[in-house]
């Protein structure tokens, strides 16, 4: 008795010591039933069929009328409407045809989520009944599900508001495809206060469902050049500066560049996609033009394979006694940072992932050449960029692409599973 007796002190004693001394021993089950109360709360919304079908319409009706680059102006409107029907208050316009809306308090901290709503000069050959009415233009990058979902998102968080320790932005983007939209919404500061941003994309190398993602560097800076190379026109060819071997000369030393002067473990690429000249076989040209593009995945490596390409064409033109004018900024063809995701923000976006999907379906995604202009947000705040499988047998920007709308509702859930769970897990808690 006397033995039994002193057990129980001793493990009272030691409840007693956990309690006062070691609390974050006793905190374990609370965080997992927090968790698990999140995560059911989100999916039970997510996933009612009310919700399901109303993401699914949206999706539908702007799929039906694709708008390009800053002519988004009936799918603004569309996203309006819905935010209205929410009861979620927004800016409009924003960058032209942009639309950032916020829910919560309005305080401190501000967490931004983000989709574009773009579509592509692509003529739509699925045929289904909510095909696209617009001759010419078709979503064929799912920025019509990635609208949808950050709907979906707004909705999920407008309900659940009593949970939100953050203020959330919500970033309806114009002009993803001409790699502008990101960096002229910055311009209008629809960061200002924002601490972390999270970015969502749905692809097709991975099944329905699976996420996938790395920290730090993820997608390649994407650059294009111009470089118009003048000489001396002649009739007698011993006579003139000839654009032509100039132009030669140069293309054929700018594959040297990654085959000679880069660490192979450094993916980069330069490649020569159009050469210009206007000229009779008789005559030796007044000058040629060349172009194309430039891609590397870390920032220095961009910036060092931009100075060479134009140190390169201006060597060699030299050589050959003609002048040489190169661009980097195009309209048409913009410079696109690469995408480097914050390790911090990447393993918060990571764990909230999980919660909604199983970490059986967290991937580690490989760094890929593909460009991505919310590169520029992650250039001013600390963010992370996501892949979610959708499902489709065809490449975006194909004109048979094609998703598995059963995606939608987990998009929306990813992104609120990012906003609510921010608080709980701050980044300053990984290593």
């Amino acid at each position: 008795m006397m033995d039994l007796t002193n057990h129980h002190l001793r493990l009272a004693l030691l409840l007693i010591f956990l309690f006062f001394f070691n609390p974050t021993c006793l905190s374990f089950n609370f965080n997992t039933n927090q968790t698990f109360s999140l995560k059911y709360q989100i999916l039970e919304i997510a996933n009612s069929p009310k919700t399901v079908e109303w993401i699914k319409k949206i999706r539908r009706e702007i799929h039906e009328y694709p708008e390009l680059a800053y002519e988004e102006f009936k799918t603004s409107s569309l996203i309006r409407r819905e935010l209205d029907d929410l009861g979620v208050g927004y800016e409009w316009p924003v960058a032209k045809t942009g639309v950032v809306a916020k829910i919560g308090s309005g305080l401190p901290p501000f967490v931004a989520l983000r989709a574009d709503m773009d579509a592509l000069p692509i003529q739509e050959l699925v045929d289904w009944d909510h095909k696209s009415k617009v001759d010419g233009k078709m979503h064929a990058c799912a920025h019509d599900a990635h609208a949808a979902m950050l709907l979906g998102a707004a909705k999920i968080l407008q309900e659940m508001k009593d949970k939100l320790k953050v203020t959330v932005v919500l970033i309806f983007q114009p002009a993803e495809e001409r790699g502008v939209g990101a960096k002229d919404m910055i311009q209008e500061n629809v960061l200002e206060d924002v601490e972390a941003i999270f970015g969502l994309h749905l692809v097709t190398n991975y099944p329905l469902g699976v996420v996938a993602s790395r920290p730090g560097e993820f997608l390649a800076g994407c650059g294009s050049f111009k470089a118009k190379i003048k000489g001396d026109l002649a009739g007698v060819p011993q006579r003139c500066f000839d654009p032509v071997l100039a132009a030669s000369a140069s293309v054929i030393s700018l594959q040297n560049i990654v085959s000679r002067e880069v660490d192979p473990l450094d993916s980069q690429v330069v490649s020569v996609a159009m050469i210009r000249l206007e000229s009779g076989h008789e005559l030796v040209p007044d000058s040629v033009t060349f172009g194309g593009t430039f891609r590397a995945f870390g920032k220095k490596s961009f910036n060092s394979l931009r100075q060479r390409i134009e140190e390169v064409i201006k060597g060699q033109v030299e050589v050959h006694r003609c002048s040489a004018e190169v661009e980097f900024f195009g309209e048409e063809h913009p410079t696109i940072l690469p995408t480097t995701n914050d390790e911090r923000i990447y393993q918060l976006a990571k764990h909230a992932s999980s919660m909604i999907v199983g970490e059986e379906n967290i991937k580690l995604a490989q760094i890929t050449t593909g460009s991505e202009d919310f590169a520029f947000f992650l250039e001013k705040v600390p963010g992370s960029f996501f892949f979610l499988g959708c499902g489709s047998i065809y490449s975006a920007h194909n004109s048979h692409f094609f998703i598995d709308e059963d995606v939608l509702p987990i998009g929306a859930a990813l992104h609120a599973a990012f906003a609510l769970s921010y608080h709980s897990h701050p980044t300053n808690s990984y290593p």
